[in-house]
């Protein structure tokens, strides 16, 4: 299987491309590779470019595009998740996995109990950081497009600017008191399911918070009789999630 590497730009057949410094350490350091050996470029718009190594030198490695495939592997599920900030290494392990499990968008927040608080320059980091594991993660598990993460907000002002919910949306909040199982809901009738997935703090939600999400359109979803910790919560359902109504 062709190593792959994420390119942010247009790749055109034919083209002689240089890959970014840390690409290129990998490829010819980590890798090993040789010239002539074969890899795959995306560049998140969808598909993806077959190529080999043309040269490598110490500070750069060039590759050369030999043909495109147009080869899609998103689930026909859109799942937003809106996920609460938590410690780091929880809160990359939420994003890298939850893009592996087929996630469209994550967006996360900050609640009453969050545990983490970032200044603004930190949460521009965490931003930066947080791209790159997403890129990773699409770079291992074979997407050809990049799921969207958007910068830091808290939950009031994400629900004051979020769009209404449309018909074929389905929005889940997940918490230790709601009364619905995903096993209560049958697949709606569509072909391209539309769904957000809201998860709290390791905490929880106040009752406040269960109210405003309740008000914006929100099911209370429960997951088992267990209580999960957060990044268990998240992943455990998108996992059934798929598994119920995408392509698993």
């Amino acid at each position: 299987m062709s190593p792959r590497f994420y390119h942010a730009e247009d790749i055109f057949i034919g083209q002689t491309i240089e890959l970014n410094l840390a690409a290129g350490h990998h490829a010819s350091k980590v890798l090993r590779l040789k010239v002539g050996d074969s890899v795959i470029l995306f560049n998140g718009k969808g598909g993806e470019f077959h190529a080999h190594i043309d040269n490598i030198r110490k500070t750069s490695t060039t590759v050369v595009i030999d043909q495109f495939d147009d080869i899609e592997r998103e689930s026909p599920l859109t799942i937003a998740l809106i996920q609460t900030l938590c410690v780091n290494d929880k809160m990359d392990w939420i994003i890298q996995k939850s893009v592996e499990l087929g996630v469209t968008s994550i967006q996360p927040v900050i609640t009453a109990r969050s545990i983490v608080r970032l200044s603004e320059e930190r949460a521009i980091k965490r931003l930066e950081h947080w791209r790159k594991i997403i890129i990773a993660a699409c770079e291992q598990c074979r997407r050809n497009r990049i799921p969207m993460i958007a910068p830091l907000n808290s939950l009031t002002d994400w629900l004051s600017v979020r769009k209404a919910s449309t018909p074929q949306h389905l929005d889940f909040m997940l918490s230790i008191t709601g009364s619905h199982c995903l096993k209560n809901f049958t697949k709606p009738p569509l072909s391209d399911i539309q769904l957000t997935l809201a998860v709290g703090p390791e905490g929880g939600w106040t009752e406040d918070e269960e109210i405003i999400l309740q008000q914006a359109g929100f099911t209370a979803l429960r997951v088992g009789q267990r209580i999960m910790r957060t990044e268990t919560a998240a992943l455990a359902t998108i996992a059934a999630l798929q598994t119920c109504w995408g392509d698993f």
